[in-house]
């Protein structure tokens, strides 16, 4: 996609209010938003909560449909769809991941996960929804395989960080995950020979021209062969592997730096996403949101990104998570220490026309 055409800017569509504390993350359910269906997005936040918001076929406005309350007594820090968009899984600082089904609207918790000592940080589901990654202060990655009839099974407990973990994250079509850690390293871990002996088959860290401060969040392009993390260390960094000799079976293939940003927050980079369509997304202490995508100019020895466009001010705090919607109307949602969800719109700046995606 070109963008060198348009001078483009993120207009914002609605802000959701509801939460009584800070938003703490978001999730897209992906099988909305097309032929029709209207959009719907999960937030949660530091009072508990996990709010279900949906899109108005009419109006185009978003509604709070529901409040998932009364199980996680502590901070909701983070919630993921199942790829099907029937389960809803929820992390909280009361050391518990809940899993939520979605029936018609009607949310019942239908299993709880425990095992890691405190504080859950971060959920993801695998591209088939066959498993679950769950990460904590506790230092550790558990893996769960899922089950008939909503039970869940803890296959691997992963040790290898030395801090808090901050992420997980699923590869979008391959069962290597990655964690992203407060001992400022991205790990990648792959299973060993199909008997659930899961094991760290590369650690991108200062040597490697990885980050040296905390490293928060990472997400990956459309076709999985790059990948683009952020840091209290205030850079952006993308990463690139060889796709083939993955998708052939080389889940040891490894990940190398390819550039960095920097330049572009003054505070610490809470979130980052990377849209199919290319534009990467971050999120900031700073209370900005910064959108970037690659350059014409990319050299031979690897690629450069610009910025597109930036909105200082996005909320009236930090900036906590940022997150494309996969399907339908392309729209960004970002969730705030001030308490709010916000819908934005990515247009040219002539107010003539949004970004057709």
């Amino acid at each position: 996609m070109n963008f060198a055409d348009e001078n483009f800017e993120l207009r914002e569509v609605q802000k959701l209010e509801g939460h009584t504390d800070r938003v703490w993350s978001l999730a897209w359910k992906p099988t909305t938003g097309v032929d029709g269906a209207p959009a719907v997005l999960a937030s949660c936040s530091g009072d508990k909560t996990v709010r279900i918001w949906e899109q108005s076929s009419a109006t185009g406005s978003f509604q709070c449909k529901a409040v998932l309350e009364d199980t996680h007594n502590r901070t909701v820090r983070s919630c993921a769809w199942s790829p099907s968009g029937k389960l809803l899984a929820t992390a909280s600082f009361d050391a518990t991941t809940a899993i939520w089904e979605d029936v018609g609207g009607d949310f019942t918790c239908v299993s709880t996960l425990e095992g890691h000592e405190n504080e859950v940080k971060s959920v993801s589901w695998n591209a088939s929804g066959s498993l679950l990654a769950t990460c904590g202060r506790d230092k550790s990655v558990w893996i769960w395989e899922v089950l008939p009839h909503n039970e869940f099974d803890c296959v691997s407990v992963l040790q290898g960080h030395t801090q808090d973990v901050k992420m997980v994250q699923w590869h979008p079509s391959m069962d290597i995950l990655f964690s992203c850690s407060y001992d400022n390293t991205i790990k990648v871990w792959a299973e060993d020979g199909g008997n659930d002996d899961w094991h760290c088959v590369q650690t991108l860290n200062e040597s490697s021209s990885g980050h040296t401060s905390t490293v928060w969040a990472l997400s990956f392009n459309a076709s999985g062969d790059k990948m683009v993390s952020c840091s209290d260390d205030l850079t952006i960094k993308i990463w690139g592997a060889d796709i083939m000799s993955m998708q052939s079976g080389d889940e040891n293939a490894p990940w190398t730096h390819l550039c960095t940003l920097s330049g572009y927050h003054d505070r610490t980079i809470f979130s980052v996403h990377w849209s199919r369509e290319g534009i990467i997304c971050t999120g900031a202490a700073d209370d900005a949101i910064r959108l970037f995508v690659e350059s014409e100019e990319s050299v031979a020895d690897g690629p450069m990104y610009k910025l597109l466009t930036k909105k200082e001010k996005a909320h009236d705090m930090d900036v906590n998570a940022v997150l494309w919607s996969s399907t339908g109307n392309k729209l960004l949602a970002s969730a705030s220490d001030d308490g709010t969800v916000k819908i934005w719109e990515l247009g040219s700046s002539s107010g003539q026309k949004k970004l057709q995606l």
